[in-house]
């Protein structure tokens, strides 16, 4: 019998560099035939694409951070797959969370740059988002695949795949059986049901400040310095996931412009004096970050130029191959979708794309070149830095390279005649083309990394991943709507939407010839220079600078509590279960807020109102929102410690 469990684990060079002759083998081996593709694998990956496309959507909107869903969809496929008793589940759950996990990436890709186009005020039509997801995630799946190969097999070892370790460590341990679905469904239940509570009744404020005291008020009115913190289940999983490292990084970005820059702009300058400190942040704080993460952008493509040429040259010997289809002869865990396919499809995404720009947005056929050009060529050069990004440590820095490629497109826009409502629009659908693009190029690498050290067919990984795309760029359209009719994206208690606004923010002064923030675009890419050439990564750092300190600091929570419970013994095998047992706890929270948050955006939209607003923005609710933060991180923490290791 194939896939049998005679061996569940593993093998002892999975994630280290091969020696001279060795050979990586995988879970399942290259002459195994496991079930993969079936219509359970197949119907589950779809259900998990819709709900996780929905959630995502939601808390990315609300906290500007898109959750990656591979670890819990993983965690489900494994938990499902046990209650109905499925035997031999290996190949399936790898189908089912890569077909699933393309909610994440298209969620990312959509509301980064879309929900702009209501922020300016302008005309959103639902075939205009959903075919700028549909076309972006398409063109990230086929500008990607020549480059698995050197990603996931010419650098095993080389590279830590933070995100698709811990998803695959997921499957492996469901293999095994254990108790992990049940874990996560618990803790989905307490996330869940603290954040429904703050969104739904405003039980207790989920935003704390420094102004819930009187000296707090009088810092933030005198001093211009204010500190927040976001209390929410959700966003506290994600700052664990992160990690402490890039957690602190993220947020010194924010102290540098909050307890630095805003303070300093408030003292010298007497027109920013009478500004709030998050106005003067919003007005100059923010474009300073915009410019670092521009900057932090072009240097990762400097960077991968020899990336991009090694990888084409695999992808054009095997085009070029006079011996047929090479792929035919690769083992079946080499095997991908052929580059003759890969090159009809991106032919037909590039001709989509063009009718769309044509007949959907521009009606101009020379405009209509230029922007596809726009599209192919920044997709094309970005795609190997979002890879090597989530390769190396698991976060895609697709806002940034968004944002560069808005002010790129808009400057070519500007000349070739297109400008003011029609310029901001096209440029930011453009923009929603590449920002998807590029998304779904750094996640799909995810989901390649975990089917090579498990052995799972690489050409029926991509060619199910378009149905993904498909569905999860439906879903995110018609949440977008929803969300839009129910909260909006402007006005009082409106959705935050960060990058959103820091891509109305660029693209406005260019399209519209405003005053548009050039010293504070390059003191951000100096920062970035000068960061880089230190070594501190500048794309995390100058993300912190552009999304509100209330969003970064509860990562560094997160991530204490990470570093805290894998620090505690000096039993390296009882840190790790610890660990994985609180990244369960944490995916909970994830996923379990993250879809409580949707539900009360429909009983909003369908007009339930049963939010105590006058309570909710009373100092009282405010320390009771601190006191339920503490007993959360407390659940969180002792549960986590409670884990025991494997004997």
């Amino acid at each position: 019998m194939e896939n049998k469990k005679q061996k569940i684990s593993l093998p002892d060079n999975a994630y280290r560099e091969l020696k001279a002759g060795e050979e990586y083998k995988p879970l399942m081996p290259a002459d195994s035939t496991p079930a993969e593709v079936t219509p359970y694998s197949v119907g589950m990956g779809v259900l998990m694409a819709v709900i996780f496309s929905a959630a995502a959507a939601f808390l990315g909107l609300k906290v500007g951070q898109v959750f990656e869903a591979a670890i819990p969809i993983a965690i489900i496929a494994v938990g499902m797959g046990t209650a109905l008793g499925k035997k031999n589940m290996l190949g399936q759950n790898v189908i089912i969370q890569s077909i699933g996990a393309s909610s994440g990436v298209i969620v990312a890709g959509a509301i980064f740059t879309l929900p702009a186009l209501y922020i300016l005020g302008l005309d959103a039509q639902f075939y205009q988002i959903f075919l700028s997801s549909l076309l972006g995630g398409v063109l990230g799946i086929v500008l990607l695949i020549p480059f698995r190969k050197y990603f996931v097999k010419e650098m095993h070892g080389k590279y830590p795949f933070p995100e698709a370790t811990a998803t695959t460590e997921v499957l492996v341990s469901g293999e095994k059986g254990g108790n992990q679905a049940k874990l996560l469904a618990i803790a989905g239940l307490v996330g869940g049901l603290y954040d429904f509570c703050v969104s739904t009744f405003g039980a207790w404020t989920e935003v704390v400040s420094t102004r819930i005291s009187a000296f707090g008020e009088m810092c933030a009115d005198k001093f211009k310095v204010v500190f927040s913190l976001n209390t929410g289940a959700a966003v506290l999983g994600l700052g664990y996931i992160i990690g402490l490292k890039y957690a602190v990084i993220i947020t010194a970005g924010s102290c540098l412009v909050w307890f630095l820059i805003v303070p300093l702009i408030g003292s010298v300058s007497a027109e920013a004096a009478v500004l709030s400190p998050e106005d003067i942040f919003t007005t100059y704080g923010r474009p300073i970050g915009i410019g670092g993460i521009a900057m932090a952008g072009l240097i990762g493509i400097i960077r991968q130029a020899g990336i991009i040429r090694q990888a084409v040259g695999l992808a054009v010997s095997e085009l070029t191959s006079k011996k047929g289809d090479v792929s035919v002869a690769e083992p079946r865990t080499q095997r991908d979708l052929s580059m003759k396919l890969i090159l009809s499809l991106l032919i037909a995404a590039l001709i989509s794309c063009f009718v769309f720009f044509q007949f959907g947005l521009l009606g101009n056929g020379f405009q209509s070149v230029v922007a596809l050009l726009i599209v192919f060529v920044i997709a094309f050069l970005f795609t190997t830095v979002a890879a090597n990004a989530i390769a190396i440590v698991g976060t895609n820095p697709v806002s940034g390279m968004t944002l560069m490629t808005l002010i790129l497109s808009s400057l070519v826009l500007v000349s070739v005649g297109i400008n003011g409502t029609e310029g901001m629009t096209a440029a930011l659908i453009i923009g929603g083309v590449v920002c998807t693009a590029l998304s779904m190029a750094g996640g799909f690498i995810t989901d390649l990394k975990i089917g090579y050290w498990l052995g799972t067919s690489p050409r029926k990984q991509e060619g199910w991943k378009f149905l993904g795309t498909f569905v999860s760029a439906i879903t995110v359209a018609g949440v977008m709507l929803v969300l839009n009719d129910t909260y909006g994206f402007t006005g009082e208690n409106a959705l935050v939407a960060p990058q959103a606004n820091a891509m109305a923010a660029v693209i406005q002064p260019l399209m519209t010839g405003g005053s548009t923030p050039w010293i504070l675009y390059f003191m951000g890419a100096a920062l970035a220079l000068v960061l880089t050439f230190i070594g501190v990564p500048a794309l995390a750092f100058s993300l912190g600078m552009f999304i509100p300190m209330y969003l970064n600091a509860p990562l560094v929570v997160g991530g204490l509590i990470a570093w805290f419970v894998s620090n505690r013994s000096k039993d390296e095998a009882l840190n790790k279960a610890r660990f994985d047992q609180g990244t369960l706890i944490a995916s909970g929270f994830i996923a379990g807020g993250a879809l409580m948050g949707v539900v009360s955006a429909v009983l909003k939209f369908v007009g339930v109102e049963w939010y105590m607003a006058e309570w909710a923005v009373s100092k009282d609710a405010e320390w009771l929102g601190l006191a339920m933060y503490i007993v959360l991180i407390a659940y969180m923490t002792i549960h986590t410690l409670r884990a025991k290791k494997e004997e």
